[in-house]
């Protein structure tokens, strides 16, 4: 795998896990979506540790510096 999640990209993918489990958590939207809430919380931080997102190959994105 091929690193493809940049520094800022990482902290945005953090950001976004911490309020969907925070929204998840505090039952800020009804019960079905805190599912969605925690899986997308966790795919957010996989991928943010694995410096690797799928979608970003897919889509030919690569916001990592160039080595």
């Amino acid at each position: 795998m091929k690193k493809n999640i940049g520094s800022i990209d990482k902290v945005i993918r953090y950001i976004v896990a911490v309020v969907a489990i925070w929204a998840a958590y505090t039952e800020q939207v009804t019960s079905p979506w805190n599912y969605v809430l925690y899986a997308v919380a966790a795919i957010m931080i996989v991928t943010a540790l694995a410096n690797f997102c799928p979608l970003w190959t897919v889509c030919k994105i690569n916001t990592s510096k160039k080595e």
